[in-house]
């Protein structure tokens, strides 16, 4: 159940975005409400993995951009002349090659059956990996430039419902995420935060250099929604304004399905066994190893569960802007103010997360806006008064951005260091 502070907390909250639309209009709170709630189930995501398993995960750019390149792979429509051209045999064979070479590795990595052990099977390991890697880029690049040059420039969509385009974004974050989790989460906590901004750049450098699987910095649109666009209620008589309002609030209804699903779903385990287990592995994993439990494999599915929403969150968001920009993702847009949301509302919190991301991300987008408005007014004066304008104003007000946000974190850890809605644990006596 939430609690009454949490309710007065939200009553507060829905004060706040009535003020902001009414200033703005319902298209433009609507638009921010959409991507809000896409946030806040892209933060429920970091808050399994640390508040409930309290793992220092920076990479959540990079399973955003994979959820994006999901979506876009799975809902843009076919792109004939490249399955009509050699295209997809070419990338065929790059698959095979890759398997083989996956093979090849795991074959060196398991010598030891056949009596190859110690120093030698390193040496076979390394060799197996040295050749995995030639045979594919063997195949792979033809296939690229072939692609990027005749073939469609690059392989387009499936042309499916975006939908399972929002699922494939889940399911493609959570295999990267179990393959970065085999490798790091053996890492004390701090090592893992940079493992993780490492991989989340490598994640970035591919799609963003990958031209003829993402287009790269060419970018991808118009990406189609799962509900109808504005355009479609245009051609039913709907006036334009009306129709913006009408789409974005079908998309919100979505957006609110799939975070109240997984919402519902993620409170009802961490309410039972499964997260008493959680928390006792956070608070003291040498503890709860030595009452049998199996910490790395429990870590590594928070770590999993976590990506999962991470990745249909993304999905949503490029959903929702029609547009797939490798080039667009910045760190303090899609790691730094996820954790923001999180340390704010609450870890360890569902409600306390959504608080947050609702919270955060209205601050975050409506201080720009403020801030020129605040400059331009100041401009005025100090013009009216003789001592010239104020240069640059619309720069500056961007920058006010990360200064708003500063002032936020400091006055919510110096007055509510567990968040604005903290974790409540009930002890059963």
């Amino acid at each position: 159940m939430i609690a009454r502070r949490s309710l007065m907390m939200f009553a507060g909250l829905f004060v706040l975005f009535t003020v902001i639309g009414w200033f703005l209009g319902a298209a433009n709170i609507s638009l921010l409400l959409v991507q809000s709630f896409a946030y806040a189930l892209i933060a429920l995501g970091l808050n399994i993995q640390w508040g409930y398993g309290g793992l220092f995960n920076f990479g959540i750019m990079g399973m955003l951009m994979l959820g994006g390149a999901a979506v876009t792979f799975i809902s843009y429509p076919v792109n004939a002349q490249f399955w009509g051209s050699e295209g997809p045999l070419m990338l065929g064979k790059a698959l095979m090659a890759f398997l083989a070479g996956f093979l090849l590795v795991w074959g060196a990595r398991h010598a030891d059956r056949i009596g190859i052990k110690g120093r030698w099977k390193s040496v076979v390991t390394v060799i197996a990996w040295i050749v995995a890697y030639i045979v594919y880029r063997s195949q792979i690049d033809p296939a690229a430039a072939y692609i990027e040059t005749a073939g469609g420039g690059w392989v387009g969509g499936l042309g499916l419902h975006p939908v399972l385009g929002w699922l494939f974004g889940g399911v493609l974050a959570a295999g990267v995420a179990y393959v970065v989790g085999k490798i790091c989460l053996g890492l004390r906590t701090d090592y893992l935060a940079i493992a993780t901004i490492g991989i989340s750049e490598i994640i970035r450098a591919l799609l963003k250099n990958m031209d003829w699987l993402t287009r790269g910095t060419l970018t991808v649109s118009p990406i189609p929604w799962p509900t109808p666009i504005p355009q479609d209620l245009q051609a039913q008589g709907v006036s334009i304004s009306e129709s913006f309002i009408y789409a974005r609030l079908g998309f919100l209804g979505l957006v609110i399905l799939v975070l109240a699903v997984a919402f519902f779903l993620v409170q009802r385990a961490y309410g039972g066994p499964w997260g008493r287990m959680m928390r006792a592995i956070r608070d003291n994993h040498i503890a709860a190893a030595s009452m049998g439990k199996n910490v790395t494999r429990r870590q590594l599915e928070i770590f999993v569960l976590g990506s999962v929403l991470m990745g249909i969150g993304g999905a949503m968001l490029v959903s929702f802007q029609q547009i797939y920009d490798p080039g667009a993702y910045q760190p303090i847009n899609h790691t730094f103010l996820i954790w923001v949301m999180v340390i704010v509302g609450g870890a360890g919190n569902n409600w306390g997360a959504v608080f947050g991301a609702l919270l955060i991300y209205i601050t975050w987008m409506i201080s720009d806006p403020v801030s020129q408005w605040l400059f331009n007014n100041i401009s005025n004066w100090s013009t009216d008064m003789g001592w010239g304008a104020i240069p640059e104003i619309q720069s500056r007000a961007s920058q006010m951005r990360v200064f708003v946000l500063g002032v936020v974190i400091t006055i919510a850890l110096r007055y509510a260091p567990r968040g604005l809605i903290p974790e409540v644990v009930r002890r059963e006596a």
